[in-house]
């Protein structure tokens, strides 16, 4: 079967190479700076040069402000669905999302996802327990673009994430002063206002600055502000004869209820299901040996209290010498307090002392035996991070040859404080209280699993890397990377806050990474490129915390990454198609299925096809499509070799139209949306829970009035489609799962000047 699919794909390139052949037109002499091939990139060239899209033998993709207006995406994550080959699972909220990329392993989070920020990561580990990089960053106004790359030079270049690195760019000010202001609500009671300034503060010294303030009940409605936040961000840029420099600052504070899966078996349960509430949303948990009593406000749910600074210096020198340094310093607190799912529901009187009913904790309402009641575990997460990265490029080019050098630095460091468990029988209905009259309520300690940590760690990563380019010809250019990195990690950590250490770890260890590409332009709009890369993702301090038996008999806990590339491109007046073939294999990766739990060890290999195709036709219909078909497999493992890896889909595609109408008086309006259909998928490793597949809908116009005044209206899931991201990550046999987002209307006016 697999043999079969890889001749498939194969198949696949190869009609599309002859239908390419037939397709150019036959003087193509002038056709350079048509369509999109003049398009850059930054992201994942080695000098840290901006450089050609047609002539990166790697596969990214670019995103504008205007492509990310018309998507109106509820998160960060949200925005990463466009993105082919990646499979992003937003539906926890603003923060929390769980981004797989390629087939690689995963049981939750981002392990194999890195958020960068003009070019530089925002933190350095992609995913610690309760925290993966896009918690860290909010879309708004002042972001100009975004590209993704998966795999190619990544696991050599920054900070050497071998999965998918995602790159915000900042807008710039010009010698034109001008603005934006937009307010934006929503049928589910947002109330925001994004605004952006730039300009000019002397002769070429520029300036940005933005942000937005909001709050909401949320896509479900907690009854309350459950979704509020606010965001400011400055850009500076000094244009030099030879270069520029680059400062910035973004502060945020910004959080929103953590959506957790739901009972599925209870009728009354649906997509807009929500466990918190204001009758639950207080809540007053225990920990520690003496069992000490916090209150804590669960409404305050996940999100991002801190700041973002950072910058760059890009020189160009006589001779051929240009240089690159990046460097970025994020510090804050991203906090975790959720309403978490524990088992099934059941009748109130099969857990009823009385053996009947029991009486609501905040109403004095008695419920009767026959009410639908599950356990849900208050859990507090308070998570203090700080990170400083440092990316230095020298880069030397001679004629046909260009040279580079890099050093790359980061310090971080998390401090945890965990009080997990706490579970209490609710009602079954959103916002649903706690009870009286039941011994697991009234008497926590009888009350089943709890797990408390306090913990330090603090980690550094050095890496130097290499690299070189040989363009062969005009229409040839080969390339090869080499990383050497040392990465360090103190972690202590405190389990049941009785303030002795039970985990202690002293870690120095060293890996390589290495990557080869070619990239052929056999004609002018049309090539292919190929490329191989080692690499590896090191282990940070939740790694030595759920495999700590594994640290001390001598396991350096390295995930080892091997990845396969074959790409093809043709660009011509009115259309592009990249196409992606990719293989690859992780060893030594872990899946914990509940903090605490010792981790299952696996290798998981994954083969298959991206395919990413826009077409343009005089610039009022436009139409993209982007698709991945890929095949996934355990190849290694205690219980489930053989199995497909979980929670990721065989096949998902979307298709996204767009067509601008003018209308009278100088009025014209954009009719757009996307179609998404994704395969069914296994929600666990042992592959006995199944996803079904589902698709979704979303529509929306843009309606401008004039050239300063524009309306948007956009319906997320227009068919308030029930389809699931997961089950429940914490239990293989419970019949919990997370919905999508239910059905949503967005509506925007701003104001340009």
């Amino acid at each position: 079967m697999k043999f079969q699919l890889k001749l498939t794909y194969l198949a696949i390139l190869a009609s599309l190479s002859s239908y390419a052949h037939t397709s150019v037109a036959a003087d193509n002499s002038e056709t350079e700076a048509q369509g999109n091939i003049e398009q850059i990139v930054v992201t994942g060239s080695f000098s840290g040069k901006a450089i050609r899209k047609d002539e990166a033998s790697f596969a990214i993709s670019s995103f504008t402000d205007e492509d990310i207006q018309k998507m109106s995406p509820k998160s960060t994550a949200d925005l990463f669905k466009a993105v082919p080959g990646v499979w992003a699972e937003s539906s926890g909220g603003v923060s929390g999302a769980n981004v797989f990329v390629r087939g690689f392993p995963g049981g939750g989070d981002a392990p194999f996802l890195t958020v960068q920020l003009q070019g530089a990561p925002i933190f350095p580990p992609s995913t610690l327990s309760f925290l993966e990089n896009s918690t860290l960053f909010r879309l708004d106004e002042t972001v100009e673009f975004m590209e993704a790359l998966r795999g190619g030079p990544n696991p050599v270049i920054s900070n050497g994430q071998p999965g998918l690195t995602t790159n915000f760019l900042l807008k710039e000010g010009s010698d034109d002063t001008e603005g934006l202001i937009k307010y934006s609500t929503s049928d589910y009671g947002l109330q925001r206002i994004d605004g952006v300034l730039s300009g000019s503060l002397a002769e070429d010294l520029y300036f940005m600055v933005g942000g937005y303030f909001k709050s909401s009940p949320g896509v479900r409605d907690a009854g309350f502000d459950a979704e509020e936040g606010q965001q400011f961000t400055i850009n500076l840029t000094k244009e030099l004869d030879n270069g520029k420099i680059n400062l910035y600052t973004r502060i945020t504070d910004d959080h929103g209820v953590w959506y957790l899966p739901a009972p599925l078996n209870v009728d009354t349960v649906d997509n807009e299901y929500v466990q918190i509430g204001t009758n639950n949303r207080q809540a007053t948990v225990q920990y520690g040996p003496n069992s000490t009593s916090e209150a804590f406000d669960f409404g305050d749910g996940r999100g991002w209290n801190g700041s973002v600074t950072g910058g760059s210096i890009d020189l160009s020198f006589d001779n051929g010498w240009d240089l690159v340094d990046r460097f970025i310093y994020t510090k804050g607190d991203a906090d975790t307090y959720g309403l978490v799912p524990n088992g099934d529901p059941t009748q109130l009187s099969n857990v009823a002392d009385s053996g009947s009913t029991a009486t609501g904790a905040v109403t004095g309402t008695e419920y009767a035996g026959s009410t639908m009641v599950q356990q849900i575990g208050r859990w507090v997460v308070k998570k203090q991070i700080e990170s400083f990265t440092n990316d230095f490029i020298l880069t030397k080019t001679f004629e046909d040859v260009s040279v580079t050098a890099g050093y790359y630095n980061s310090t971080f460091k998390a401090k945890d404080w965990w009080a997990l468990g706490n579970q209490a029988y609710h009602v079954v209905e959103s916002g649903g209280e706690m009870l009286t009259g039941i011994d697991c309520n009234d008497n926590q300690d009888s009350c089943g699993w709890n797990y408390d940590i306090n913990s330090i760690g603090e980690g550094t990563t050095q890496a130097l890397y290499t690299a070189i380019s040989y363009e062969i010809s005009d229409d040839l250019t080969i390339d090869a990377g080499l990383r050497g990195e040392n990465h360090q990690i103190e972690y202590t950590v405190d389990e049941g806050l009785d303030g002795k250490i039970t985990k202690a770890v002293s870690y120095d260890e060293s890996s390589t990474a290495w990557t080869v590409g070619a990239n052929w332009m056999f004609a002018d709009q049309m090539g292919v490129f190929a490329r191989i890369n080692d690499g590896s993702k090191m282990p940070y301090f939740d790694d030595f915390r759920d495999n700590f038996g594994a640290y001390e008999s001598g396991e350096d806990l390295i995930k080892e990454v091997s990845q396969y590339e074959l790409g093809y491109k043709l660009v011509d007046d009115d259309f592009e198609l990249f196409a992606t073939l990719f293989m690859n294999e992780v060893k030594g990766d872990t899946f914990v299925r509940q903090p605490g739990a010792p981790g299952e060890i696996l290798t998981n290999e994954a083969y298959g096809i991206e395919i990413d195709f826009n077409y343009f036709n005089d610039n009022s219909f436009s139409v993209n499509l982007n698709s991945t078909i890929q095949e996934t497999e355990i190849t290694e493992s205690p219980t489930n070799e053989g199995n497909e890896a979980q929670r990721q889909p065989g096949w998902q595609v979307r298709v996204t139209p767009s067509y601008d109408i003018e209308l009278d008086n100088g009025m014209y309006a954009t009719l757009y949306g996307t179609i998404s259909a994704v395969g069914e998928r296994y929600a666990n490793n042992e592959n006995t829970v199944t996803l079904d597949g589902y698709e979704k809908v979303d529509l929306g116009v843009l309606f401008n009035f004039t050239d300063e005044v524009q309306v948007q209206l956009a319906v997320s899931n227009l068919t308030d489609e029930e389809g699931l991201t997961e089950g429940d990550p914490r239990s293989s046999i419970s019949s919990n799962g997370r919905y999508i987002l239910p059905r949503s209307i967005d509506l925007s006016l701003s104001y340009a000047f």
